[in-house]
């Protein structure tokens, strides 16, 4: 059930924190990217830790970028109605690669237990959410209230 406040001036339903929150885990590399940039002596030693292998990291900012569209996307949906409503699959798409990268690099130890269960865990909380809930539906559906 939504609630007249749940829309825009535009007449589009808000997006949800939590979908800022899952846009924000798939672009974890770009993330991290930024925090390293911001600790300039620190900056190496920081993507070292998280992304010990080179290829991983630029794999890592590739995966981020269908969230970067998103967070573009999100502001112009009235303008790319057909292409907003298939972006919740590519975010799916996505979020379950990601899923399958974690779990691999978990396998074979290159990343900390902890840490990789964390992000798996989380991930699974994020491909469940997106692929379930009914308002993110409505929220990418192309009919404006």
């Amino acid at each position: 059930m939504c609630y007249p406040s749940d829309y825009d001036n535009d007449g589009y339903l808000k997006l949800p924190w939590l979908f800022w929150l899952v846009l924000v885990l798939q672009a974890r590399t770009w993330v991290l990217l930024v925090v390293a940039g911001a600790s300039r002596e620190q900056g190496e030693a920081i993507l070292s830790l998280f992304y010990p292998d080179r290829q991983a990291f630029w794999l890592g900012l590739c995966a981020g970028l269908p969230a970067a569209a998103a967070f573009l996307l999100s502001g112009r949906r009235q303008r790319f109605p057909q292409l907003w409503q298939t972006w919740q699959y590519v975010l799916i798409v996505t979020q379950l690669a990601l899923l399958t990268w974690q779990v691999t690099l978990m396998l074979q130890n290159e990343t900390s237990g902890i840490v990789a269960g964390g992000l798996i865990a989380l991930d699974i909380l994020a491909l469940g959410w997106l692929a379930l809930s009914r308002y993110l539906r409505a929220c990418f559906s192309t009919e404006q209230s």
